[in-house]
């Protein structure tokens, strides 16, 4: 004859096996989807974000026309897949009052970085690497300085429309970010005579006394 209070053990235990065997059914179930997702999702393809900078930088070597730009490449999502960006372009198209001036070609020549002189407060510009492609990924945003350079061409006072393209891995469209570039008479003096000695000078698209003028939202030199 089996005592009662042994069968209720029995019971008692009998259910809490089946309680912790489902428990551990769906604990492997929950970390097995979980599994499935962090692994899909590693799978998706980078998304490549590319973001011009607030600040651009110009000069005149000799004859030839040096633009200096330093986008921000990064990617939002974390991704098993790095992308490469293989090339980049550039354009700057007259407009307006000097739409049929000549368009200059600008190619990759080179990427470089500033150099400060905290004495003499002044910057300077220094190569650091060939053109080549560079891998961009979430823990590796790219900041690269690119120069381009227009042989045999200089600016005109104006309004020019720009654009950087990046080219990325075959089964992607490139990355492109648009803008506008106003050159003043004085800019475009001041740009010619710093020819010499190789000078660089800045241009900025958030100039508050800009904001509600028709250079707005354009690269402007500061002292206009």
């Amino acid at each position: 004859m089996t005592d009662s209070g042994e069968g209720t053990a029995t019971s008692r235990r009998n259910r809490f096996d089946a309680v912790h065997k489902w428990s551990a059914t769906a604990a492997a179930v929950v970390a097995l989807a979980l599994s499935a997702y962090n692994f899909a999702d590693l799978q998706k393809k980078p998304k490549i974000d590319v973001t011009l900078p607030h600040l651009l930088r110009i000069g005149l070597d000799g004859k030839d026309t040096h633009f200096y730009i330093q986008p921000t490449v990064s990617s939002r999502i974390k991704a098993q897949d790095v992308e490469v960006i293989r090339d980049a372009h550039f354009q700057l198209t007259p407009t307006g009052s000097i739409s049929s001036s000549k368009r200059p070609d600008f190619y990759w020549k080179e990427v470089g970085t500033w150099d400060f002189d905290p004495a003499a407060e002044f910057i300077s510009y220094r190569w650091s690497a060939d053109p080549a492609p560079f891998i961009v990924s979430q823990d590796n945003p790219q900041q690269p300085t690119i120069l381009f350079q227009a042989n045999g061409w200089s600016f005109q006072p104006g309004r020019y429309e720009g654009s950087l393209q990046l080219d990325r891995s075959a089964d992607h469209h490139p990355l492109t970010k648009n803008f506008c570039l106003i050159i003043s008479e004085k800019a475009a003096k001041e740009i010619r005579s710093g020819a010499g000695d190789r000078s660089i000078y800045f241009f900025r698209n958030d100039l508050p006394k800009f904001a509600s003028s028709e250079y707005s939202g354009c690269y402007v030199r500061e002292t206009d």
